[in-house]
């Protein structure tokens, strides 16, 4: 059942394709943010999307359970990969709000954040792909996990002041409900995306 093998790189190839679906889900996001009218048909091929990432997830934990000896800890490998899924999912369940409020034209805040967003997953993606030589790439890699960083906390900034400028200039508080959702699910994100700096940077502290 077992396979014994030193060197086994597949699973980074899993990484930077699960990555590329939360990259591809953020600009069709970005598309949405520019142009309402697209929702409806931009969440099929999201929820497409995002059943692709399950797909590949499931192609990690199931290799996982058919491999003795694996590229590094059994558990990273595990985070990593259900991190970057839950990535896909949030985003997936952003739009999902966006659709089901019948949000309509995007606020500057949330076009920010979401630009913000495809920043953030090409860094993750830029990251992966120095993962199979942790050695070599060390400092190539803390350097995107640090820029994830500071797009997550130009991403608070963004945040706390779209959310104050909608408390103060919306009369409608139907407006506020939905928008201020809408930006937390965004913002929320962000914050998903430096966790995943986070164990990146734990994979380096162990290997490099």
């Amino acid at each position: 059942m077992f396979q014994f093998k030193k060197k086994d790189n597949e699973y980074f190839d899993f990484f930077i394709a699960s990555a590329q679906y939360f990259y591809k889900e953020a600009l069709l996001m970005d598309e949405v943010m520019l142009d309402y009218s697209k929702a409806e048909d931009k969440i099929k091929e999201v929820i497409e999307l995002e059943h692709s990432a399950d797909r590949v997830n499931d192609l990690i934990i199931d290799k996982l359970n058919r491999t003795f000896i694996t590229p590094i800890d059994r558990e990273d490998i595990y985070a990593l990969a259900n991190g970057l899924d839950d990535g896909v999912d949030y985003l997936e369940g952003t739009l999902q709000c966006i659709v089901m409020y019948k949000a309509g034209k995007a606020r500057g805040g949330a076009v920010a954040l979401t630009k913000l967003i495809i920043e953030a997953t090409q860094e993750i993606i830029r990251a992966l792909e120095l993962l199979m030589d942790i050695r070599k790439n060390q400092e190539a890699i803390l350097t995107h996990t640090s820029h994830l960083c500071k797009l997550e906390s130009e991403g608070d900034r963004v945040f706390r002041h779209e959310v104050a400028f909608l408390f103060e200039k919306e009369t409608d508080p139907v407006e506020i409900i939905k928008w201020k959702d809408i930006l937390e699910n965004l913002e929320n994100t962000l914050d998903h995306c430096e966790k995943l700096a986070d164990m990146l940077r734990g994979v380096v502290m162990k290997y490099a």
